[in-house]
């Protein structure tokens, strides 16, 4: 039974995916039948949020796996023209006009190959997505997302698996696809677990920023204030509004994965005495652990020291440790603080402590 973060978890890409195109190649002939029957019910499920699903057949017979989409329910048509034939953009592309799921031959293509690659530019895909027998393995294990700017590099590591598979996906996100996951074909329900997810369970090579820090948006404060709120009921973070966010807006920033707020930090200047405040640091939970944390502070060092200050300081309790052992702040007391944060501290009446670091 999901639990409440697992559903929105899923829910936050469902505006993001909705109306978008995505093409889905399956090694239907060579993955076992139970991982295959679980990928159309996932499709069917993408369906029904209404993404616009193309579905090449790689390998196997397309009658009978057209047959078992209908059988999930999946309002699909077959597509006359196998990918890479003349008008087989145009065909498809009727085909999802009428709210159908495409269902095309692929077999004569190599997963990644220019023609699945024209293709996919052709129609517009937000995605192209590869369910095969082989996956792309970095020391065994798959890499949640690579830039296609690093992948040629990566692809001929002695430690890399499916290096050909990692520098055609490289190749297509070049030539202006934004995403392609290779993804374990054998994995039951491997298609939504990678879709669902901000780090998925595939391979996803990526030609814009997966992962960034950015300013906060007018537009994410709701989101904002309601990824701190569990935080601030609990006192470790100092309680905001709207408006209080609103009117700092410049000094904030996010931590965004696959353009989804999952941390955030502010820089609070106080230039007359040469400081600035390390403020409102917090890393969803779900998103713990993976260096977030320490990517926050850096950025907001760095703000610091692009508009010449020399000295930041943190206010708390609960991450004491993380700013004096792991980040490189010293304990201080309370009389370096600014003077009217110092005010604003001891009316709060809560016990934080004081940790400054040099720039």
């Amino acid at each position: 039974m999901a639990v409440q973060s697992d559903v929105r978890a899923v829910l936050q890409y469902v505006p993001q995916f909705r109306g978008r195109i995505f093409v889905v190649l399956i090694e239907a002939g060579l993955l076992p039948e139970p991982a295959v029957a679980e990928t159309l019910l996932d499709l069917a499920a993408l369906e029904d949020v209404g993404v616009k699903l193309v579905l090449g057949v790689l390998g196997g017979d397309v009658a009978d796996l057209y047959d078992w989409t209908l059988e999930c329910e999946i309002m699909a048509a077959r597509c006359p023209k196998k990918i890479g034939e003349p008008g087989a953009v145009e065909e498809a592309k009727a085909i999802l006009d009428r709210g159908q799921t495409v269902i095309v031959d692929a077999s004569s293509q190599d997963p990644l190959d220019e023609k699945v690659v024209d293709f996919t530019l052709g129609i517009g895909a937000l995605k192209l997505i590869a369910l095969l027998e082989e996956a792309i393995l970095i020391d065994g294990e798959p890499v949640p997302a690579v830039r296609a700017a690093d992948a040629v590099e990566l692809s001929g590591k002695p430690n890399v698996t499916g290096g050909a598979l990692l520098k055609a996906a490289a190749e297509a996100c070049r030539r202006g696809v934004p995403r392609v996951h290779v993804l374990n074909g054998r994995r039951q329900g491997v298609l939504v677990d990678e879709l669902f997810s901000n780090e998925g369970v595939g391979t996803m090579i990526h030609a814009d920023a997966y992962r960034e820090i950015r300013p906060l948006r007018e537009e994410d404060i709701p989101e904002l204030l309601g990824m701190i709120g569990r935080s601030v009921r609990r006192t470790k973070l100092v309680p905001r509004n709207y408006e209080d966010i609103a009117a700092k807006l410049d000094d904030y920033r996010v931590l965004t994965v696959d353009d989804n707020v999952v941390g955030c930090v502010a820089l609070h200047e106080y230039p007359a005495e040469g400081l600035a405040e390390v403020a409102c640091l917090y890393v969803k939970m779900s998103h713990e652990s993976r260096g977030y944390g320490y990517d926050l502070v850096y950025h907001a060092e760095d703000l610091a020291r692009e508009k010449g200050v020399p000295r930041v300081y943190a206010l708390t309790n609960r991450a004491a440790d993380f700013f004096e052992n792991r980040v490189g702040y010293s304990p201080a007391e309370k009389d370096v603080l600014p003077a009217t944060r110092r005010a604003q501290l001891e009316a709060s009446g809560r016990d934080s402590r004081v940790f400054v670091k040099a720039l």
